[in-house]
């Protein structure tokens, strides 16, 4: 059931400069974006680190089985047909609790970085709509908007996502996420888990770009007023998902064959050492298989990508409209 539309409120027009408006008088008709002042950051912040934790926690056993199954030269005590028949094998072979395991790490890092997230894509979202587009909703300056939060998010969860990859993989060595951590700094160094920083950014900027104007046009067209309307929330981010997933596979495909440095592939064109570049990944992928190999996995990755997004956006936008609600309720 969406529940009716909450008519908040804020104070008449207040004097430039930072601060509480001047006193309790409310105006009726306000969306419930529009937040009291001076509480916006915060907002923003816990509904971003509730909202990232939930999308990872919920979605956490799907992604340790897509991290196995993007292996391109797996144990064959490994090898899945589909994302059941992998859940089914691994809780059945290596106990129930296996597909969880690194997930704490998950948790520590995506708070945090959901968090920045979040508060920088509204911060600037906003500053520069009202610049290009005097208070409008500008899509340039949503896709600008979430690049830039982009770069602070995978600060924060790359390293988390290096050990929780190295968690999840068939017959991982490490016995715990502390054992992971000390681990991989003595023999490799701290540079290990920025490792790949470059490479998610290639992929991740354009995906956030995508998502985040794609998620702001089906808003403008299906929920224009910007109520609180849960249904609107969870199908705009299921399609801003979907459409961005699709989009950005050539780039995890090539950041796959980077990461796993397959050799097998790598033999067939006789290439030895190991492959670094996105522009070499490039390369490397249309030799093997033309056109067709750049969309591998398309379908596997566009499904998990929806309820993913969905769950991030649904929950980030109920706790918005909660904080925002509890607020003005205490000014009134």
């Amino acid at each position: 059931v969406v529940p009716p539309r909450m008519e908040l409120s804020c104070a008449p027009a207040a004097p430039p400069g930072p601060g509480p408006p001047p006193g309790p008088a409310v105006a009726e008709g306000d969306e419930y974006e529009s937040l009291p002042s001076g509480a916006a950051l915060g907002t923003h912040m816990v509904a971003g680190a509730v909202a990232g934790i939930m999308e990872h926690t919920v979605m956490y056993p799907v992604d340790s089985v897509k991290t196995r199954m993007q292996s391109l030269q797996p144990d064959p005590k490994a090898q899945y047909r589909s994302v059941y028949e992998a859940l089914k094998k691994i809780v059945l072979t290596e106990g129930l609790w296996r597909p969880l395991r690194g997930i704490n790490v998950t948790m520590l890092g995506a708070g945090p970085a959901h968090a920045m997230y979040f508060a920088c894509y509204e911060k600037m979202k906003k500053s520069l709509s009202d610049t290009l587009q005097q208070g409008g909703n500008s899509h340039l300056a949503n896709g600008i908007a979430g690049s830039v939060a982009t770069l602070l998010h995978d600060a924060v969860m790359n390293p988390a996502e290096v050990v929780k990859q190295r968690m999840q993989m068939f017959n991982s060595p490490y016995k715990s996420v502390l054992s992971c951590v000390r681990t991989v700094r003595r023999t490799e160094g701290f540079g290990a888990f920025y490792r790949s920083y470059t490479t998610q950014l290639t992929m991740n900027v354009p995906f956030q770009a995508i998502h985040f104007i794609t998620y702001e046009f089906m808003q403008e067209h299906i929920n224009p007023r910007r109520d609180y309307n849960p249904r609107s929330h969870i199908v705009s981010g299921a399609v801003a998902g979907a459409v961005a997933a699709a989009a950005t596979t050539p780039l995890d495909v090539c950041k796959t064959l980077l990461n796993t440095q397959e050799n097998t592939a790598l033999s067939s064109l006789n290439i030895s050492g190991h492959l670094s570049g996105m522009l070499n990944a490039f390369r490397t992928v249309y030799r093997l298989g033309g056109l067709p190999a750049f969309f591998r996995g398309v379908q596997a990755r566009v499904i998990y990508q929806m309820p993913s997004t969905a769950i991030a956006w649904s929950v980030y936008e109920f706790f918005k409209y909660f904080l925002t609600k509890h607020k003005l309720e205490k000014r009134t």
